[in-house]
């Protein structure tokens, strides 16, 4: 664990995206101290205000400030990241361990259901889902949950089908290690640093596909403090306020970059063969 901190610290790029991350943690945290303002007031007599000193970031065509909705939207960003992929996590990570260690038919069955998972488009999943669940922010978690399972059911197939068959595996079924504490005990425990790097991966798509679907008229409750909502509610408007679309889209920018920096660093950090790179 120091190695990988120590390694993950030379990554410069990686640390840049990690003090993003803090920023936008903080800023989550912190949004109503950080902006005064109700981001579902509306006020009638400062439409459309460029940001100044009334407005920092401006007001949108119903007076409701941009930034007090960016601040109380990365709190939904980072709420619906964190739920997402922690349900892609588990499923994924019990699909593909099942179909790892078992293998045989149970194998072929769970991967077979894999590959049709694969074969639809991500944003055409997520959007068959949400048209029959509705638009409310739990399915919005809930379908991207079910479309990256797929991913973290490869991830954890590939690390169990690596590792099942290793020396100290193999000492421990020996040993008379009965199934469940051998995988959990000794195959999991070697397959984490693989699933780390996609956790920190996914997190930067979740956020994606929130905004993406909320643009799109099928994410979160309308008047939702929302990224994607905002772009979609600034995008009639880019000539004349162009702050209701710029600001909300810079957010997603660095939220997405600071996690694929973080996420490549780890990914570096994790694998002593990548080591000392620090690009």
């Amino acid at each position: 664990m120091i190695d990988t901190w120590r390694a993950f610290r030379k990554h410069r790029m990686g640390m840049a995206g990690a003090t993003l991350l803090l920023l936008l943690l903080l800023s989550a945290l912190f949004a109503p101290v950080l902006s005064s303002q109700d981001p579902l007031s509306m006020q009638t007599d400062a439409l459309l205000t460029a940001p100044g000193a009334g407005a920092r970031l401006g007001t949108d065509a119903l007076g409701r400030d941009v930034l007090s909705r960016i601040l109380h939207g990365s709190r939904l960003a980072l709420h619906v990241g964190l739920v997402s992929v922690g349900f892609a996590l588990t499923a994924g990570c019990l699909l593909g361990v099942t179909a790892g260690y078992a293998g045989g038919k149970t194998d072929y069955v769970i991967s077979r259901f894999l590959d049709i998972l694969f074969s639809v488009p991500d944003v055409m999943l997520a959007l068959a889902i949400m048209a029959v669940l509705g638009q409310k922010t739990t399915n919005v978690m809930l379908a991207i949950g079910i479309v990256y399972t797929p991913i973290f059911a490869r991830v954890a197939r590939g690390e169990v089908l690596r590792i099942k068959h290793a020396l100290f595996v193999e000492a421990a079924r020996s040993m008379g290690v009965r199934t469940l504490p051998l995988i959990f005990r000794h195959i999991l425990p070697a397959a984490v640093p693989a699933l780390i790097v996609q956790t920190t991966l996914s997190f930067a798509f979740a956020v994606l596909a929130e905004s993406a679907l909320s643009f799109l008229g099928l994410g979160v409750e309308p008047d939702t403090p929302s990224w994607g909502m905002m772009l979609r509610d600034g995008k009639d408007w880019l000539e004349d306020a162009w702050w209701i679309s710029v600001f909300p889209g810079m957010a997603i920018t660095l939220t997405v970059l600071s996690f694929n920096l973080v996420g490549d660093a780890l990914r570096d950090a994790l694998d002593p063969r990548l080591r000392g790179g620090g690009s």
